[in-house]
């Protein structure tokens, strides 16, 4: 991922500020040529700049209202079979690879406990699984958020809005 300057900071500011404004309304927004604002933004995608929108899209509006973390301990050789294989079950929303004690931290969702037995299940019968520990998400408390970081890439004074006439 390349390094992002102050404009696309701001670029990026203003897409969190108002993910479904089009390529025009960004350009007068920051007072930028609509093409640039659109190369800006195929580079940002193209990069992993920008997360895909489906990561909007809450579990919970599809019924899926349980959510758990479950850490595995994997045979190490099989770490990439088994990412493969979780990738494959659509109640994995996320996997991330961990330094010490377990191995993967995998973020899943289920309709109810008896959903999440059965998706244990099916992970723990996967070659390599040799372990899983599950702990409930009982409320998120900070949602996933990048403002404060944006703020700090678009610099001092650089408030997205209209640019001065």
């Amino acid at each position: 991922m390349a390094a992002l300057d102050d404009t696309d900071a701001r670029l990026l500011q203003a897409l969190d500020e108002d993910p479904r404004a089009s390529v025009t309304v960004l350009a007068q927004r920051l007072g930028l040529a609509r093409n640039t604002v659109q190369a800006r933004l195929a580079r940002l995608e193209s990069g992993n700049a920008l997360a895909p929108a489906s990561t909007r899209v809450r579990p919970e509006a599809l019924g899926y209202r349980l959510e758990a973390y479950v850490t595995l301990h994997v045979a190490q050789r099989s770490l990439t079979d088994v990412g493969a294989a979780l990738a494959a079950l659509p109640e994995v929303v996320e996997v991330t690879a961990l330094t010490g004690a377990a191995d993967l931290l995998v973020r899943v969702v289920a309709v109810d406990a008896d959903d999440l037995w059965r998706l244990t299940e099916q992970v723990l019968a996967l070659p390599g699984v040799e372990r899983t520990d599950t702990a409930l998400a009982l409320r998120r408390l900070v949602e996933r958020r990048v403002t404060g970081l944006l703020d700090r890439a678009a610099g001092p004074g650089e408030e997205p809005g209209p640019s001065p006439v």
